[in-house]
């Protein structure tokens, strides 16, 4: 919960600065690249350090097993393995911000698909090597909420009776984890 509220401070921090940028005439950070590096760690913090953490991850930890009737998570301490991998996650891609011309390549963070030109830098290497770490951290999330959605209900819960709510995760995480292999794919292989 912790690392989600730095994360959410953290992204509300760049989303204020993006605002001010697009709503100024000229560049006020001076430096091009700078604005595309921003926007993308924006998205990034955004996304796997504040929504899954907190919304998915914390939110859902406590309040998934008491919507099932349940005691707990059906791997509990799987969580918690897959929590310690977004500090890391996080401070790579902090430190991709410092090395290297930029985070952004042109219009996509892939080099392949983007510039030449700025894609050969170590802040690349971070970048990507920090989404690898954030996107095994959500696929063990994943995996612990499908599989406590679908074994760990109570006996007298049928799937139709199950809250609506529970649905909603349980979707989302098998959404989650059939895309995620395909995007770690695209940024491996492309």
């Amino acid at each position: 919960f912790i690392l989600g509220v730095v994360g959410g401070f953290i992204g509300f921090g760049m989303s204020s600065i993006i605002r001010v940028e697009l709503s100024s005439v000229g560049d006020i950070m001076g430096y091009p690249l700078m604005f595309n590096s921003m926007t993308t760690l924006h998205a990034f913090i955004m996304i796997f350090f504040f929504i899954m953490p907190v919304m998915v991850g914390g939110f859902g930890n406590w309040l998934m097993p008491l919507l099932i009737n349940s005691v707990d998570m059906i791997f509990p301490r799987l969580n918690n393995m897959s929590f310690w991998l977004l500090p890391f996650s996080l401070i790579f891609l902090l430190l991709s911000g410092f090395f290297g011309e930029s985070l952004s390549t042109g219009w996509t963070l892939y080099p392949p698909l983007s510039n030449s030109m700025f894609s050969i830098t170590q802040s690349l290497d971070l970048c990507i090597f920090s989404l690898h770490l954030a996107g095994a951290s959500s696929i063990l999330g994943a995996i612990n909420f499908i599989c406590s959605f679908l074994q760990m209900k109570s006996s007298g819960i049928s799937f139709d009776m199950m809250p609506l709510f529970a649905w909603s995760i349980f979707i989302t995480t098998m959404l989650l984890l059939l895309a995620l292999p395909v995007l770690a794919g695209g940024i491996t292989m492309l």
